[in-house]
């Protein structure tokens, strides 16, 4: 084994080496179990513990076919990220023809998505791990799932990260032929039923990837804090048992906690490229308002600088984001501020779409909403424009829109779950606290209440209203940066390994 007196060795895993988060659109309905953030934030705890002059080792998939696109590049961004800063020698490619020719991260395919993340673990747990000899091993999210097992059985410490609660279940003669011995770690799995031996749940006895990586991994994180709160708590029915009662056991044995993640450091409003005007916390007011204007010509809306602007930055998908809520107070919201020239600028694809194209032709609300495709200049510029953010969605595991917002200015009306209630706070204008307005009934009557609150702000003198914006831009462009996410995994690792990561 490397020699104690070293850096101890991170081996980091992760199946995601692309920025590919849930806002992107039309291409996320080619994308199965996709984690928002996942590749982002691998990219960034990897370059920071490096640069830190930690020993940090990265296994990723050889998806060559997306690696040498140059006609997406936004597909390579991390995955050059990562090689720019880090030598060769520490970037591992699990190699192997099921996914050389990917032109996604992904296959639409459940059973293709098996076979790929047997491909990637094989080549793991057969040739990298063995290779790099590492001292802790950090998995991340279902594709990643069975190596805890096998770290339990070898002794290695290991994190399991879940972004996703996107699970798959196969058999364990199903996972031989592709090449694993599971046999040497199989008591580390998690079965559907109990079976005493490995000949008797060989065929017919499925292991349950995700929750198979929890039961076996030393230490648990969900990418928020409070969102395990609530999966312990048994708020969300969608939660398999399985994955529930895992994490329950992991929480209560004080191995499970939650790391935010955090946004594209691309989100800044002083040096994005993609916005009308770049602005600071300090000139802000001038900045916002010239990307109103250009938003609103841009989209033709009513020009009205003193128009309340609401944003919806994430996807139309009714089972989660709530978007719902809004087309039941839709009318109510744009009636009651007719007079204000309230508008509300969506930048989004999703099931929902549709609905609000037809509830604008038919109330004649061309000149006050605007209904977008996702497209990321325009992303950049609604943040820049918009004095609001609407996100009223049932659950959020982490949610990266409440956090970019107020760094560029636009408070969140959100509901109070999950990811939103870690990092946004019902705002106290006396006291000089809190970044948003939270609801915590879960109906259009509880949102429509939280956008009034919103309204109320809005229409406070402009001096107050300048003071508050300021401080919650510079307290959120210094909370919501990869930095703070790097550094609570760098102390988890250490608290992991009993011994500084770096010496």
């Amino acid at each position: 084994m490397p020699s104690a007196k070293r850096n101890p060795r991170v081996l980091i895993v992760t199946p995601e080496v692309t920025y590919l988060p849930q806002r992107m659109g039309n291409f996320s309905r080619y994308l199965t179990a996709k984690a928002g953030g996942l590749a982002d934030v691998s990219a960034a705890l990897i370059s920071a513990l490096f640069n830190e002059g930690a020993d940090v080792h990265v296994a990723i998939p050889d998806y060559r076919s997306i690696f040498h696109d140059r006609l997406a590049p936004f597909l390579e961004r991390e995955q050059w990220a990562i090689r720019n800063v880090m030598p060769d020698d520490r970037v591992h490619l699990a190699e192997d023809r099921a996914f050389f020719y990917l032109n996604r991260v992904y296959s639409p395919y459940g059973g293709e998505n098996t076979k790929l993340s047997l491909a990637f673990q094989r080549e793991v747990i057969n040739n990298i791990v063995p290779r790099v000899r590492p001292d802790l091993i950090h998995c991340n999210d279902w594709m990643t799932a069975l190596i805890p097992a096998m770290a339990r059985q070898m002794g290695i410490p290991c994190l399991f990260t879940i972004h996703n609660v996107h699970t798959v279940k196969t058999t364990l003669a199903h996972i031989e032929d592709r090449g694993i011995d599971a046999a040497y770690f199989w008591r580390h799995l998690f079965l559907e039923n109990f079976s005493a031996t490995y000949e008797d749940a060989w065929e017919h006895n499925p292991v349950d990837f995700l929750s198979s990586g929890v039961f076996a991994a030393h230490f648990v994180n969900t990418v928020s804090p409070r969102f395990l709160e609530e999966i312990v708590e048994g708020r969300h029915n969608f939660m398999e048992w399985p994955l529930r009662q895992e994490l329950t056991n992991k929480f209560y044995a004080g191995c499970a906690t939650g790391i935010l993640n955090a946004p594209d450091p691309a989100f800044d409003p002083e040096m994005d490229k993609e916005i009308h005007r770049n602005y600071t916390a300090g000139d802000h007011p001038a900045g916002k308002r010239e990307n109103k204007r250009h938003l609103q010509e841009t989209l033709g809306l009513i020009r009205d600088d003193r128009a309340p602007l609401f944003f919806w930055p994430s996807r139309l998908d009714p089972i989660q984001k709530g978007c719902q809520l809004l087309a039941e107070a839709f009318y109510g919201i744009i009636s009651n501020y007719w007079e204000m020239n309230l508008q509300v600028v969506f930048v989004a694809t999703g099931e929902y779409q549709q609905t609000f194209r037809d509830i604008v032709n038919h109330h004649g609300f061309q000149n006050r909403v605007a209904v977008c495709d996702f497209n990321e200049r325009l992303e950049h510029l609604a943040y820049a424009a918009a004095d609001f953010i609407l996100m009223p969605s049932l659950f959020e595991p982490c949610g990266l829109p409440q956090m970019i917002a107020p760094i560029y200015g636009a408070l969140p009306v959100a509901h109070d779950t999950g990811g939103i209630h870690d990092t946004i706070t019902h705002l106290d204008v006396e006291r000089g606290l809190g970044n948003g307005f939270l609801f915590d009934t879960y109906d259009a009557g509880g949102f429509y209440w939280a956008v009034t609150q919103a309204m109320d702000f809005f229409e406070m003198p402009e001096t107050q209203k300048r003071g508050q914006v300021e401080r919650i831009m510079q307290q959120s462009a210094a909370s919501f940066n990869h930095a703070n996410t790097a550094r609570q995994y760098i102390d988890l690792y250490e608290k992991m390994l009993e011994r500084p990561l770096i010496n």
